[in-house]
């Protein structure tokens, strides 16, 4: 297991177990890059506080702690930490300010809302048609910004109905275009979610994608389960989709070529 660059942290408010108890899981697992990537925080215009991500205020330990373990375990792991964020154009530079001193090393695409909270509907929860494309356009919209080394569960948007197939295939002929990997997301098959989709992994095989492999830990626990880690590979070889250890742009990839 070289690299996983799906992490979070207690600081969602989803998830369980200290920072350090993620990097040593980690390290016992045999990874050797563990990216985090928590929830990251918005600064929205009306002060509402979302109950599932990080709090601006947060903010700081986040860094502090990630950056102390980072120096703590260099010798074991290679840490990066970044966000997994959605892209919401009309509040991105309020998010800019927050975290411009802040040493951000990636973040990826998690597109839960395509408006934002308590307004947005959560895109994991059943849609529609209209929905789906609305999502489409922005996950390809967001990725050509360049912000997102690449996107999270990209098929998590719940709707399967006619016309999926049309969305899920603009989806990955873009990821295929700009070289992008497709995430396996280890914790929809853990817990039994409606992503990863074969129907999206297929139409990826068939546009020649390559796949990553993203825990989305949100408890250190997982990374003891070997069997659930494996089932990602497993499930990249059965739809033929060449899996990605490590992300361009990124330290280890310059390190190891």
């Amino acid at each position: 297991m070289p690299a996983n660059y799906h992490t979070h942290t207690f600081r969602c408010h989803h998830a369980v177990g200290e920072d350090r108890e993620y990097v040593e899981a980690a390290i016992a697992a045999g990874y050797d890059v563990l990216g985090f990537a928590d929830h990251v925080p918005w600064v929205y215009p009306d002060d509402y506080v979302s109950p599932t991500r990080m709090t601006a205020a947060e903010t700081e330990d986040y860094f502090t702690s990630l950056t102390a373990l980072k120096k703590e375990y260099a010798g074991d792991i290679t840490i990066y930490i970044g966000f997994e964020s959605e892209y919401l154009p009309e509040l991105l530079p309020a998010q800019d300010r927050l975290l411009a001193d802040y040493p951000v090393d990636y973040m990826i695409l998690g597109q839960h809302f395509v408006t934002p909270e308590p307004y947005g509907h959560y895109t994991g929860f059943d849609g529609d048609l209209e929905g789906l494309v609305a999502y489409t356009d922005s996950v390809i919209e967001g990725m050509e910004t360049g912000r997102y080394i690449y996107t999270a569960h990209p098929d998590l948007y719940r709707y399967r109905g006619e016309g999926t197939e049309k969305q899920f295939r603009r989806i990955c002929r873009y990821m295929k275009e700009k070289e992008l990997p497709v995430e396996i997301n280890i914790l929809g098959i853990a817990t039994g979610r409606h992503y990863p989709s074969s129907l999206f992994l297929n139409i990826a095989a068939e546009e020649g994608c390559s796949a990553i492999i993203g825990v989305d830990a949100h408890d250190p626990k997982v990374f003891e389960r070997s069997g659930i880690l494996l089932r990602g590979t497993e499930i990249a070889e059965k739809f033929g989709l060449p899996v990605v250890d490590y992300m361009p742009g990124l330290g280890r990839l310059k390190e190891a070529t």
